[in-house]
């Protein structure tokens, strides 16, 4: 019960912050109807054949490079907002006495990121409502498998995010998680190209991503209405990776904590 009510104050603190900035909210919701426009028309010109699209038989391209496109936006979420919300604090001097609190560094971190992840979401929504205007039809007899996958995500890219702050507390500048993972992700983990079109067998690299299951497996059961139990290669892998990567993020954080307050570095930015 501490911990939730922990949690809602972080939610709380930045709800008031969003709501500060109400034109800003709004220009994003109006680039998202440019970008749905501009994937529907790139999507008219680009038609791979429907073997390209392994898993969703009869599944247009434009569907799939939506939601592709959409679900992308959780692991920018997760490479941005706790960097950001990190040198934010350090900006505005509250770092180290919020970490001098009773909270435990696991809540205050993955806290901290849990508006941009409610935003997020609601973005997506978004992206796939406007999709439907534009012949996107999404299934809705797989929902239980949708929800555990997009959990099973936000907890993976959550783990590579907490790492990437790491880095940002120890390192000041140059992480080099966010640009690797980002650029990488979009290329191999089948964002906007499936793995198997990619030459000289770059698709297998996708293997090695947590993106790549997550999109599989988001698609499938929105896109074709695949079962919980034919998603479950999907669900394990990520499993894995959030076994490891979530982990590695919180002890990478807090091993950064410690060293900065060692160099007294923890309010430097």
């Amino acid at each position: 019960m501490r911990l939730l009510r922990q949690m809602l104050a972080f939610l709380r603190k930045d709800l008031l912050e969003e709501m500060s900035y109400r034109t800003a909210f709004l220009m994003q919701l109006g680039g998202i109807f440019l970008t749905v426009s501009l994937w529907y028309l790139i999507a008219r010109f680009l038609r791979p054949p429907a073997e390209a699209l392994p898993g969703l038989p009869g599944v247009p391209y434009f569907a799939y490079l939506l939601v592709g496109v959409a679900f992308y936006h959780y692991l920018g979420s997760a490479l941005s907002s706790f960097a950001t919300k990190l040198r934010g604090e350090q900006l505005t001097g509250t770092l180290e006495a919020m970490l001098m609190t009773p909270t435990p560094i696991p809540v205050i971190i993955l806290s901290s990121a849990l508006w941009d992840f409610v935003m997020t979401s609601l973005r997506v929504v978004v992206y796939l409502g406007l999709g439907t205007f534009f012949g996107l039809q999404l299934r809705f007899d797989s929902l239980v498998a949708f929800f555990i996958i997009l959990v099973l995500t936000i907890l993976a890219f959550s783990g590579i995010g907490v790492l990437s702050a790491a880095f940002i507390l120890y390192l000041k500048r140059g992480d080099p998680i966010n640009f690797l993972i980002s650029s990488a992700s979009a290329l191999f983990g089948g964002v906007f190209i499936p793995n198997q079109a990619l030459p000289h067998g770059l698709g297998e690299l996708g293997r090695f991503l947590p993106i790549t299951y997550a999109l599989s497996g988001i698609r499938k059961s929105l896109l074709a209405g695949t079962r919980l139990h034919a998603l479950l290669p999907e669900i394990s892998a990520l499993l894995v990776f959030v076994a490891l990567l979530l982990p590695l993020g919180i002890i990478g954080f807090s091993l950064a904590v410690r060293k900065a307050r060692e160099e007294g570095t923890l309010a430097q930015y």
